[in-house]
């Protein structure tokens, strides 16, 4: 005997499937829909030194990339792509760089985890300061 599933059935497991997809990566490395690597290329003005603060920072979201500014004249970039789930990071206060998704936090002056739960650094990004410009190496 065969028995049909319910639209009930199809209705509930196309859901669980929708939402599984939706929730991003799996795990640190996993896949994702976010690309681990920059979409900024080299050469490209990133931002203007006067734009990032000192013991701060801002995130680039378009490019990929966090500039940083932990100490006065010392510029360090970072990919903006969280080592735990792929996201994107958030922001830049209190001498981190901030992922909203899962709440990691990475040391603004070498990008090494403050806290979880990523486990791993972000990548540090090659950039050259001339004048006031900030470009990606």
């Amino acid at each position: 005997m065969t028995r049909r599933a319910s639209r009930r059935t199809v209705l509930l497991a196309s859901g669980a499937a929708a939402l599984a997809a939706g929730c991003g990566g799996g795990g640190e490395g996993g896949p994702s829909s976010e690309s681990p690597a920059p979409d900024a290329t080299a050469g490209q003005e990133l931002a203007s030194t006067a734009d990032i603060p000192v013991g701060g920072g801002t995130v680039l979201k378009d490019e990929k990339v966090v500039v940083t500014q932990p100490e006065e004249g010392d510029f360090r970039a970072f990919s903006a792509i969280c080592t735990h789930q792929n996201c994107v990071v958030a922001g830049v206060a209190d001498g981190t760089i901030n992922c909203a998704c899962h709440g990691s936090r990475f040391r603004i002056a070498d990008g090494s985890v403050d806290r979880g739960p990523a486990t791993r650094a972000l990548p540090e990004q090659s950039i050259t300061v001339e004048g006031n410009s900030i470009r990606l190496a």
